[in-house]
């Protein structure tokens, strides 16, 4: 019997609706394998809604996606929109995105596939082996705390300010995903923070200490954020799972993700408790490569199996997305990102196509 699933597509600005045409294709053709439907509804977000609408995520736009099993976006934002103000902006629009559908966790890997470990910056003996996923807060912390805005004091100066917050409910519900999503890995679950000077990291450093009682097949440990990012740099065989919060995790996962050669490579998950996830690629919008058949659509492709395998439970399906992934990285296939000596330069279109190949 087929498994029909409603996904909306946000393909936003600059490479986006590139690099989700490919999507597209290959979920039907995955779908035509293994009976499984996908019925997608497009819809306007980021620059692109600015231009139609005047705002970055119309309210039919979150409406769509309330009512959708997921979401799969594809990159905002662009220098076009770069001057409007901070509440017109295409990124505004992804942090309603994720007020709105309640996702406060985000998962982002960052493994090191074996045909790409010489496009890393770092040497091999230090990257080959890498898999970490971060785990971080998405909908609380310095993005979302208030007071905040930029204020004139009694003497006459402008001062900027933005508050780090978090409740105990709010630590609460990361911390057990995070050691929910250890448990599935190696076990190892570091919390990163910066409580020896701020009392919001003292509270969660605390009850994340807490929660272990809970999980004890995992083995919980603790880093301030400045050596965490030392670490990773350092020794990031050492890391199976991170925690942190929302501002941490924004940095960390992106230090994370140059690991792999290119941030062209990964991709993510927003879940909340219930409803439907989003899931996009680490990389932004690349305007200036926009239109030109130069993107890699590789991170949109394996946010599509993430779909699958977090978002509608069809894990045979992104075990095989995966697989192609790793076929035309082994025929040598590179679009300009992850270019190597020897290997085959194709563009965005061609690097679909052999995925819709590897998967025949």
């Amino acid at each position: 019997m087929t498994q029909s699933f409603r996904i909306t597509l946000l393909p936003g600005d600059g490479i986006g609706p590139e690099i989700m045409a490919v999507t597209v294709d290959v979920m039907n053709q995955i779908g035509s394998q293994l009976d499984l439907s996908f019925d997608f509804q497009e819809a306007l977000m980021g620059g692109a809604a600015i231009d139609e609408t005047g705002s970055p995520l119309p309210e039919a736009t979150l409406e769509t996606c309330k009512q959708s099993d997921a979401v799969l976006l594809a990159a905002i934002g662009g220098y076009k929109w770069d001057t409007l103000p901070r509440h017109q902006r295409p990124e505004t629009g992804l942090l309603a995105l994720r007020a709105g559908l309640e996702l406060f966790a985000n998962l982002r890997p960052a493994t090191i596939l074996p045909q790409l470990v010489d496009a890393s910056s770092l040497k091999r003996e230090v990257v080959e082996g890498v898999d970490i996923m971060v785990v971080r807060e998405l909908t609380g912390g310095i993005y979302f705390g208030e007071p905040k805005g930029i204020f004139q004091s009694e003497t006459g100066e402008k001062r900027g300010v933005s508050t780090m917050a978090y409740t105990e409910s709010e630590i609460d519900r990361i911390g057990r995903v995070a050691f929910e999503t250890a448990q599935k890995r190696q076990g190892r679950l570091c919390s990163v923070d910066k409580a020896n000077v701020l009392e919001v990291s003292q509270l969660w450093r605390d009850l994340i200490t807490a929660l272990a009682a809970d999980y004890p097949d995992v083995e919980l440990s603790h880093l301030y954020v400045d050596n965490a990012a030392m670490q990773l740099v350092r020794w990031p065989k050492q890391f199976d799972t991170i925690v942190t919060g929302n501002l941490f995790g924004d940095i960390l996962s992106d230090a994370a993700a140059m690991l792999t050669g290119s941030i062209g490579m990964l991709p993510s998950a927003s879940l909340g408790a219930d409803g439907p996830g989003v899931f996009e690629p680490v990389h932004g919008s690349a305007p200036d490569i926009a239109g030109q058949d130069k993107a890699n659509p590789l991170a949109q492709v394996l946010s599509a199996a993430m779909m699958l395998r977090y978002g509608l439970d069809q894990p045979a399906a992104a075990d095989k997305i995966e697989a192609a992934v790793n076929t035309v990285l082994d025929q040598g296939y590179r679009t300009g990102d992850i270019m190597a000596e020897g290997m085959t330069p194709v563009g965005c279109k061609a690097m679909g196509d052999a995925i819709l190949e590897a998967l025949a």
